[in-house]
């Protein structure tokens, strides 16, 4: 059983930084593709960023440019580089694992961009 376990939420100020960390319990960053997701109060979850087991990558439109998605060489951390953060970033951020039929995803950790 895999399990994800985020870190590195806060609070911030708006055009503030922020890296989330996402630690799995064994390099499953070698062959499962990795993704961020996040959910506002009475919104939907939607994807931020993905990243591929080749290293592709992918972003949401509202943070492309602004966010970077990655993993360490061990491929056993993904994490979530956000920069110039703005108000309506703020959320739940969960970190998502997937392989063909098997998804994992961590437990969330909370993110406020405000003054």
């Amino acid at each position: 059983q895999v399990q994800l376990v985020e870190s590195g939420g806060g609070l911030v100020q708006p055009g503030g930084s922020l890296r989330l960390s996402c630690a799995a319990s064994g390099d499953i960053f070698t062959k499962y593709h990795g993704a961020w997701y996040r959910q506002g109060p009475g919104n939907q979850r939607e994807l931020v960023a993905q990243i591929v087991s080749d290293g592709r990558t992918n972003y949401a439109d509202s943070v492309r440019g602004r966010f970077t998605i990655s993993t360490d060489n061990a491929k056993k951390t993904l994490y979530l580089q956000m920069n110039s953060l703005k108000p309506e970033d703020s959320a739940v951020y969960y970190c998502y694992a997937h392989w063909a039929l098997d998804q994992y995803w961590g437990q969330g950790t909370q993110v406020t961009v405000s003054s």
